[in-house]
């Protein structure tokens, strides 16, 4: 399963990246192969892995924030692994070359 996770606090106007680090922090302790990108975190792996990592996540910025702002997107195909890079590898052997990262 892919994932991606957009969390954050809400009520700042600026400075979000500390509590970003947390969240990635616990997205890397998780062993989960990830992707870290401007807009959210993409994760792969068993559907139970990533639910309990959400509400670690989710837990963690609830400690020091009343509230916050969760945008979740999955892609549940069952069986199927790697993913997270074959996915992008596909479209670039369809444009043949390597997109810019």
């Amino acid at each position: 399963m892919v994932a991606e996770l957009t969390i954050f606090p809400l009520g700042k106007v600026r400075g979000l990246s500390a509590d970003i680090a947390r969240v990635v922090a616990l997205v890397e302790k998780s062993g989960l192969p990830y992707q870290l990108t401007s807009m959210g975190t993409i994760l792969e792996g068993e559907w139970e892995e990533v639910i309990r990592l959400l509400g670690e996540c989710r837990r963690a910025l609830l400690k020091d924030n009343e509230r916050i702002y969760m945008v979740l997107k999955i892609d549940d195909d069952r069986g199927k692994t790697g993913k997270l890079k074959g996915k992008v590898r596909s479209v670039e052997e369809k444009l043949g070359h390597t997109v810019r990262k």
